[in-house]
Protein backbone atom coordinates (compact mmCIF):
# COMPACT_ATOMS: atom_id res chain seq x y z
CA UNK A 1 0.00 0.00 0.00
CA UNK A 2 1.22 3.12 -0.76
CA UNK A 3 1.55 6.02 1.39
CA UNK A 4 2.05 9.98 1.13
CA UNK A 5 3.30 11.13 4.20
CA UNK A 6 3.34 14.98 4.54
CA UNK A 7 4.82 16.68 7.71
CA UNK A 8 3.63 20.53 8.16
CA UNK A 9 5.67 22.46 10.39
CA UNK A 10 4.59 25.73 12.06
CA UNK A 11 4.22 27.73 15.06
CA UNK A 12 1.41 27.65 17.28
CA UNK A 13 -1.50 30.15 16.49
CA UNK A 14 0.00 30.13 12.29
CA UNK A 15 -2.78 27.50 11.70
CA UNK A 16 -0.72 24.79 10.43
CA UNK A 17 -3.59 22.09 11.70
CA UNK A 18 -5.84 23.55 10.12
CA UNK A 19 -4.17 23.47 6.90
CA UNK A 20 -3.40 20.15 7.27
CA UNK A 21 -6.87 19.47 7.87
CA UNK A 22 -7.96 21.44 5.02
CA UNK A 23 -6.06 19.20 2.70
CA UNK A 24 -7.09 16.24 4.30
CA UNK A 25 -10.67 17.37 2.98
CA UNK A 26 -9.82 17.81 -0.07
CA UNK A 27 -7.53 14.60 -0.33
CA UNK A 28 -10.79 12.85 0.70
CA UNK A 29 -12.80 14.06 -1.44
CA UNK A 30 -10.52 13.33 -4.22
CA UNK A 31 -10.34 10.02 -4.11
CA UNK A 32 -7.78 8.94 -1.04
CA UNK A 33 -10.09 6.91 1.25
CA UNK A 34 -7.06 6.70 3.51
CA UNK A 35 -6.79 10.48 5.18
CA UNK A 36 -4.94 10.41 8.59
CA UNK A 37 -3.79 13.40 10.65
CA UNK A 38 -2.32 13.41 13.95
CA UNK A 39 -1.21 16.28 15.81
CA UNK A 40 1.83 16.58 17.58
CA UNK A 41 1.39 18.64 20.60
CA UNK A 42 4.36 19.49 23.46
CA UNK A 43 4.16 22.05 25.49
CA UNK A 44 2.55 24.10 22.47
CA UNK A 45 1.90 27.86 23.14
CA UNK A 46 1.43 30.75 20.70
CA UNK A 47 4.78 31.08 18.59
CA UNK A 48 6.17 28.06 20.06
CA UNK A 49 7.54 25.17 16.83
CA UNK A 50 4.39 22.95 16.26
CA UNK A 51 3.99 20.30 13.61
CA UNK A 52 1.65 17.53 12.49
CA UNK A 53 1.23 14.82 10.39
CA UNK A 54 -1.07 13.77 7.45
CA UNK A 55 -1.07 10.71 5.24
CA UNK A 56 -2.75 9.83 2.53
CA UNK A 57 -3.20 6.78 0.79
CA UNK A 58 -5.72 4.75 -2.08
CA UNK A 59 -6.45 2.57 0.87
CA UNK A 60 -6.84 2.51 4.87
CA UNK A 61 -4.82 3.67 6.91
CA UNK A 62 -4.04 1.52 10.16
CA UNK A 63 -0.43 3.44 10.98
CA UNK A 64 -1.41 6.31 12.98
CA UNK A 65 2.09 7.16 14.17
CA UNK A 66 4.02 10.56 13.90
CA UNK A 67 5.99 10.43 10.28
CA UNK A 68 9.37 9.84 10.74
CA UNK A 69 10.32 10.05 7.21
CA UNK A 70 8.22 12.45 5.11
CA UNK A 71 7.84 12.42 1.12
CA UNK A 72 6.49 15.85 1.79
CA UNK A 73 7.70 18.99 4.00
CA UNK A 74 5.47 22.01 4.39
CA UNK A 75 6.93 25.12 6.75
CA UNK A 76 4.77 28.18 7.91
CA UNK A 77 7.52 29.72 8.81
CA UNK A 78 11.13 30.12 7.35
CA UNK A 79 12.36 30.94 10.41
CA UNK A 80 11.89 27.71 11.69
CA UNK A 81 14.96 26.66 9.89
CA UNK A 82 17.36 27.82 11.96
CA UNK A 83 15.29 26.79 15.37
CA UNK A 84 14.06 22.90 14.34
CA UNK A 85 15.36 20.24 11.60
CA UNK A 86 12.53 20.27 9.98
CA UNK A 87 13.97 18.64 6.61
CA UNK A 88 14.91 15.74 9.04
CA UNK A 89 13.86 12.93 7.16
CA UNK A 90 12.68 14.26 4.31
CA UNK A 91 12.99 11.62 1.45
CA UNK A 92 15.52 12.13 -0.79
CA UNK A 93 13.26 13.40 -3.87
CA UNK A 94 10.80 14.79 -1.90
CA UNK A 95 9.21 17.81 -1.96
CA UNK A 96 9.85 20.91 0.74
CA UNK A 97 7.12 23.86 0.46
CA UNK A 98 8.18 26.52 2.33
CA UNK A 99 6.89 30.13 2.95
CA UNK A 100 10.12 32.49 2.25
CA UNK A 101 10.80 35.94 0.43
CA UNK A 102 13.34 33.49 -1.39
CA UNK A 103 13.37 31.54 -4.72
CA UNK A 104 14.01 27.97 -4.67
CA UNK A 105 17.43 28.24 -5.65
CA UNK A 106 18.53 29.54 -1.89
CA UNK A 107 17.90 26.25 -1.32
CA UNK A 108 20.21 23.76 -2.81
CA UNK A 109 21.19 21.95 -0.24
CA UNK A 110 17.88 20.46 0.68
CA UNK A 111 17.70 17.27 -1.91
CA UNK A 112 14.09 17.93 -2.92
CA UNK A 113 11.78 19.18 -5.23
CA UNK A 114 11.67 23.19 -3.39
CA UNK A 115 8.28 25.24 -3.80
CA UNK A 116 8.78 28.49 -2.64
CA UNK A 117 6.32 31.36 -1.93
CA UNK A 118 6.07 34.92 0.21
CA UNK A 119 2.62 33.61 1.93
CA UNK A 120 3.24 36.18 4.27
CA UNK A 121 2.91 39.29 2.20
CA UNK A 122 0.37 37.69 -0.07
CA UNK A 123 -1.89 37.61 3.24
CA UNK A 124 -1.57 41.13 3.69
CA UNK A 125 -2.31 41.47 -0.06
CA UNK A 126 -5.41 39.34 0.43
CA UNK A 127 -6.95 41.54 3.15
CA UNK A 128 -5.67 38.85 6.34
CA UNK A 129 -3.98 39.85 9.20
CA UNK A 130 -0.48 40.26 9.13
CA UNK A 131 0.84 36.27 10.29
CA UNK A 132 -2.29 34.19 8.87
CA UNK A 133 -0.20 31.83 6.38
CA UNK A 134 -2.54 28.89 6.99
CA UNK A 135 -4.34 29.77 3.82
CA UNK A 136 -2.03 30.61 1.52
CA UNK A 137 0.35 27.81 2.42
CA UNK A 138 -2.66 25.52 1.44
CA UNK A 139 -2.16 27.44 -2.36
CA UNK A 140 1.37 26.88 -2.50
CA UNK A 141 1.30 23.23 -1.38
CA UNK A 142 -1.49 22.52 -3.95
CA UNK A 143 0.11 23.89 -6.52
CA UNK A 144 3.62 21.76 -6.28
CA UNK A 145 2.08 18.41 -5.17
CA UNK A 146 -0.75 18.46 -7.67
CA UNK A 147 -2.57 15.96 -5.40
CA UNK A 148 -5.75 17.80 -5.02
CA UNK A 149 -7.70 20.76 -8.00
CA UNK A 150 -7.39 24.30 -6.24
CA UNK A 151 -10.88 24.68 -6.47
CA UNK A 152 -11.51 21.86 -4.08
CA UNK A 153 -9.23 23.24 -1.29
CA UNK A 154 -11.33 26.60 -2.20
CA UNK A 155 -14.22 24.76 -1.43
CA UNK A 156 -12.57 23.18 1.77
CA UNK A 157 -11.11 26.65 2.73
CA UNK A 158 -14.29 28.67 2.02
CA UNK A 159 -16.20 26.03 4.37
CA UNK A 160 -13.33 25.97 6.85
CA UNK A 161 -13.35 30.11 7.05
CA UNK A 162 -17.04 30.63 7.33
CA UNK A 163 -17.71 33.54 9.18
CA UNK A 164 -14.10 34.92 9.61
CA UNK A 165 -13.33 36.03 6.36
CA UNK A 166 -14.11 32.62 3.62
CA UNK A 167 -13.68 34.82 0.36
CA UNK A 168 -9.81 36.51 1.68
CA UNK A 169 -8.58 33.23 2.45
CA UNK A 170 -9.30 31.25 -1.15
CA UNK A 171 -7.76 34.62 -2.78
CA UNK A 172 -4.87 34.24 -0.06
CA UNK A 173 -4.65 30.13 -1.55
CA UNK A 174 -5.48 31.46 -5.06
CA UNK A 175 -3.09 34.24 -5.78
CA UNK A 176 0.03 31.77 -3.61
CA UNK A 177 -0.96 28.92 -6.05
CA UNK A 178 -0.73 31.29 -8.86
CA UNK A 179 2.85 32.54 -7.13
CA UNK A 180 4.88 29.30 -6.06
CA UNK A 181 7.92 29.05 -7.94
CA UNK A 182 9.00 25.57 -7.98
CA UNK A 183 12.69 24.13 -8.58
CA UNK A 184 15.03 22.00 -7.61
CA UNK A 185 15.25 18.36 -8.10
Amino acid sequence: MEIIEIRWHGRGGQGAITAAKIVASAAFKSGYPGVVMAPTFGTERRGAPIFTSLKLSKEKIRDLSPIVTPDMVVVLDQMLLAEADVTNGLKPGGLFVLNTTDSPDAYKEIDACVATVDITSIAVEAGLPKGVVNSGIIGAFVKASGLVDIDLAAEFIEKEFAGKKPENNVKAAMIAYDRTLIGGK
